[in-house]
C-alpha cells in the first residue's frame, strides 16, 4: 500500500519536475537569443515570469538544484566576432525585477528604518563597463557572463559622451564606471528608415540595435550610427564620497555623462511619487527607459545587505508596464517590396504612444491577420512598450457584427501595383509579385538598393529622382543607369547641368566599387552585405559565381540552403544574364582578391562548424586556420557536419541539433592537437 502511495506520489511530481526542465531549456535559449543574436523572443515580462516560476520550482524540488541553471547565473552576450575577453574586476549582476507597485513598497519598507533611497530611471541599452587608469580609458566591457565581458573599447571610443581621458590631479589610479550604452529615438529611427529602404530586418527597439551596433567590427560604422552613454555606479578603491549619490555627482564633475533625473527618496510616499511622474514624462525623453532603479544610497549598508547569486540585495527594478491604446482599425493596405513581398498595413485611427501619434502598424502577413481575427471596422489593441515600432496585438470584442464597415478582408490574389497573380513559396508565410521586370515598386526598389550608399553609392540618385526617371523612361533597371547622358538628366524638372553632371560623376566613381558590394547591389534575395562579402572571398569572379551549385554554396558559413537556391535562380534567369553583360561592358569590377589556397589537407573535405568561446585564438582566427589547412567553415549544423569546434557557451540550439545527429563536439584543444 505505502508502495502504491508513493508510485502516485511520483506521477504527481514528475509533471512538474519536466516543467522545470524545460523552463531551464527555454530560459537558456531565450538569453543567447536576446544577449547575443540581438532577436528576443520573449518579452522582459514573459522571461521574467517564466523565471519566477523556475525559481519556484527549483525551491521545491532542491535535489535539483544545477549551477548552471539561468536562475544561478545572468545571460551572456560573449563569443560574438572574435573580441578581446576580460574578467571582470567586480562581477556585473543583474536587478531583480518587478511590475507591480506594491511589491516595490513592500521592498522598501523592509529596509532598515531611516535608509535613503536613490532612484533612477532605468535606462533600456547594453550595460557597459568603463575602466580607467590614471585617468586614461583603458578597458570597456560589456556585461558578458556576468564574469567576464568582451572588451569593445575601440567602438566605446566613438561615443562623444564618453572621455577617453580625464584631465586632473584629484582622480584615483584605478576607478570603474558603469552605464548603459543607448541609441537615442531620433538616430533609431533613422538607422531603421535605412534598412526598411534595404529591406533588411528591422531592430525591434533602440536595445537591439545599440547592442548590436557595439559588437560591430567597423568602428567608423559605429560612429555613423550616433550611440549614447548614461553612466550610473562607481566602483574602486579609495574613492571620494560615502554614498551612491555622492559618487555619481563627483563623476559628473570629472565629465561623466549623468541623468539629471536622479533624485535621493527618504519615505515610500516620495518613491511612489517618483515612479507616477516618470511614468507619463519619460515619454518626453530622447532615448529609451523601460523603468525605475532603487538603490539604498549609502554604501556601507549596501555592503551589509549584500548579493544574492544574480542580484545586489540593496537594490530593485520597477518595470513599466507596456503602454498600449485601443483605436479604429479603419482599412488594410498592401505595399510591394523590393523583392515582390506584398505585406499588409494597419491604417488607424490616429492615436497617441509613447509620445508619438500612431497611424500605421505592419500587420506582417496573411498568417498574422487571421490568428488576430482581425477585420476593417474592428477596435484594435496597439501597443509599443519599450519598441518604437508600433504592432496589433490584439482586438476588442465585437459587440455588434452587423455593423457598417465590417466585413471580412481576404488577402489579395493579385499584385496591387501590377495585377499579376501573387505566389506563396513553400514555407514562406508571405505572399510575393513574380512580376520583377514589370513590377514598378520592384524595378525602383531594385534601384534604389543598387544605388545605396553600402551598395554602389550613386550621390544624386535618390528615390524622388530614381521615380522621375522611371517615369520618364530613363531608367527600366540597374544597367539603365550607366546609359545616362548629361542632356537627358539635365533636361528634367528640379534638376539642371550642374546636378546632372554631379549624378555623372557619381556614376563613374562606382565603377572601381569592388566584387564584393557589386555582388551585395545586384540585390540578390537574402544576400546582405555581410553574406555577399563572404560569397565574394569564396567567389572572387562573377563567372566562377554563375556556375557554382547549391551544394557548393552551402559550404560557405551563413550560406543556407535558400539563399543559396536565390542565388542559382538569379542567374538563371536570362534578363538577369543580360543585365549582368551591360554591366561588365560598362566598366564595374566583376572580380576580386582570390581566398588564399590551403597551406596543408590536414582538414580536407571536412565540414567544421564553430560555436562558443574561445582562449586561446578568435573566432577568425580558427576560421582561417580551417580554411589554410583545406577544411571548409559552415554556419549550421546538418548530416554533412564533420564536427564542432565547441568553446565555452556554444550556443544551445546547434549543441541540441548535434546531440540529435551525433555530431562529434571537439574542444579547442583537440582541435589545435589535430593540426
Amino acid at each position: 500500500m505505502f508502495a502504491d502511495a508513493l508510485d502516485l506520489f511520483s506521477q504527481i511530481e514528475e509533471p512538474e519536475r519536466e516543467e522545470l526542465r524545460h523552463l531551464r531549456k527555454e530560459l537558456e535559449e531565450a538569453n543567447y537569443k536576446y544577449y547575443v543574436l540581438n532577436m528576443p523572443t520573449l518579452s522582459d515580462r514573459e522571461f521574467d515570469e517564466k523565471m519566477h516560476r523556475l525559481q519556484d520550482l527549483e525551491a521545491l524540488y532542491p535535489d535539483m538544484f544545477d549551477p548552471k541553471s539561468p536562475t544561478q547565473h545572468v545571460g551572456s552576450d560573449l563569443g560574438k566576432k572574435g573580441f578581446e575577453q576580460v574578467k571582470h574586476k567586480y562581477p556585473m549582476l543583474s536587478l531583480a525585477n518587478s511590475y507591480s507597485r506594491e511589491e516595490i513598497e513592500e521592498w522598501v519598507r523592509k529596509l532598515p528604518s531611516g535608509v535613503e533611497i536613490v532612484c533612477e530611471l532605468k535606462y533600456d541599452g547594453l550595460s557597459i563597463s568603463l575602466w580607467y587608469e590614471h585617468g586614461v580609458l583603458v578597458k570597456a566591457l560589456t556585461r558578458g557572463d556576468g564574469q567576464q565581458g568582451d572588451n569593445v573599447i575601440d567602438n566605446i571610443k566613438t561615443i562623444p559622451s564618453i572621455p577617453w581621458k580625464i584631465e586632473r590631479t584629484d582622480i584615483p589610479e584605478f576607478f570603474e564606471l558603469r552605464g548603459e550604452v543607448l541609441l537615442p529615438w531620433a538616430n533609431f529611427e533613422r538607422l531603421n528608415k535605412e534598412r526598411e529602404e534595404q529591406e533588411e530586418p528591422l531592430f525591434a527597439n533602440p536595445r537591439n540595435a545599440a547592442s548590436g551596433t557595439l559588437k560591430l567590427q567597423d568602428p567608423r560604422e559605429v560612429a555613423r550610427r550616433g550611440l549614447d552613454a548614461y553612466l550610473y555606479y562607481m566602483l574602486g578603491e579609495n574613492l571620494p564620497g560615502s554614498t551612491h549619490f555622492e559618487r555619481l555627482d563627483t563623476a559628473r564633475q570629472w565629465g561623466f555623462h549623468i541623468s539629471d533625473a536622479i533624485k535621493v527618496c527618504h519615505s515610500v510616499d516620495e518613491v511612489m511619487a517618483y515612479i507616477s511622474y516618470w511614468d507619463t514624462e519619460r515619454k518626453n525623453l530622447p532615448v529609451a527607459t523601460d523603468g525605475i532603479v532603487l538603490k539604498v544610497n549609502n554604501l556601507a549598508q549596501q555592503e551589509e545587505l549584500g548579493y544574492t547569486a544574480k542580484t545586489p540585495r540593496w537594490a530593485i527594478a520597477y518595470k513599466f508596464p507596456a503602454e498600449k491604446q485601443l483605436t479604429l482599425l479603419k482599412e488594410i493596405t498592401y505595399q510591394v517590396g523590393r523583392t515582390g513581398v506584398v505585406t499588409p498595413v494597419a491604417n488607424l485611427e490616429p492615436v497617441q504612444l509613447s509620445g508619438t501619434m500612431v497611424q500605421r502598424a505592419t500587420l506582417h502577413n496573411e498568417d498574422f491577420i487571421k490568428s488576430l481575427d482581425i477585420r476593417p471596422g474592428d477596435k484594435v489593441w496597439v501597443e509599443k512598450g519599450g519598441e518604437i515600432i508600433p504592432k496589433i496585438t490584439g482586438r476588442a470584442d465585437r459587440t455588434d457584427e452587423g455593423v457598417s464597415g465590417l466585413v471580412v478582408s481576404g488577402f489579395p490574389t493579385t499584385c496591387p501595383e501590377c495585377g499579376a497573380d501573387l505566389v506563396r513559396v513553400e514555407g514562406e508565410a508571405a505572399w510575393r509579385c513574380p512580376n520583377e521586370a514589370g513590377c514598378p515598386p520592384q524595378i525602383k526598389g531594385k534601384i534604389e538598393h543598387f544605388v545605396s550608399r553600402k551598395a554602389m553609392d550613386i550621390e544624386g540618385l535618390g528615390e524622388e529622382t530614381i521615380d522621375l526617371f522611371y517615369q520618364k523612361g530613363l531608367l527600366h533597371n540597374i544597367a539603365d543607369i550607366y546609359d545616362l547622358r548629361l542632356e537627358d538628366i539635365a533636361a528634367q524638372e528640379r534638376l539642371g547641368e550642374k546636378s546632372a553632371q554631379n549624378i555623372l560623376d557619381g556614376i563613374e566613381a562606382s565603377k572601381q566599387v569592388p566584387w564584393a558590394r557589386v555582388l551585395f547591389a545586384l540585390g540578390i534575395r537574402m544576400v546582405g552585405e555581410t553574406t555577399a562579402k563572404k560569397i565574394a572571398r569564396r567567389y572572387n569572379t562573377i563567372d566562377a559565381l554563375q556556375w557554382a551549385t547549391v551544394e557548393q554554396l552551402c559550404a560557405i558559413e551563413d550560406v543556407g540552403p535558400q539563399i543559396a537556391e536565390n542565388i542559382v535562380k538569379y542567374f538563371e534567369d536570362i534578363r538577369n544574364l543580360e543585365i549582368l553583360d551591360r554591366l561588365r561592358k560598362a566598366g564595374l569590377q566583376m572580380e576580386g582578391e582570390a581566398a588564399p589556397e590551403p597551406t596543408s589537407d590536414k582538414l580536407a573535405g571536412l565540414s567544421i562548424v564553430i560555436s562558443g568561446t574561445f582562449s586561446h585564438h578568435s573566432r577568425d582566427e580558427y576560421k582561417a586556420m580551417i580554411e589554410a589547412n583545406g577544411g571548409k567553415n559552415v554556419g549550421s549544423v546538418s548530416k554533412k557536419t564533420s564536427f564542432i569546434l565547441a568553446g565555452e557557451s556554444m550556443g544551445p540550439e546547434k549543441r541540441k541539433k548535434a546531440e540529435d545527429l551525433g555530431i562529434k563536439m571537439i574542444s579547442e584543444d583537440e582541435f589545435l592537437e589535430m593540426l
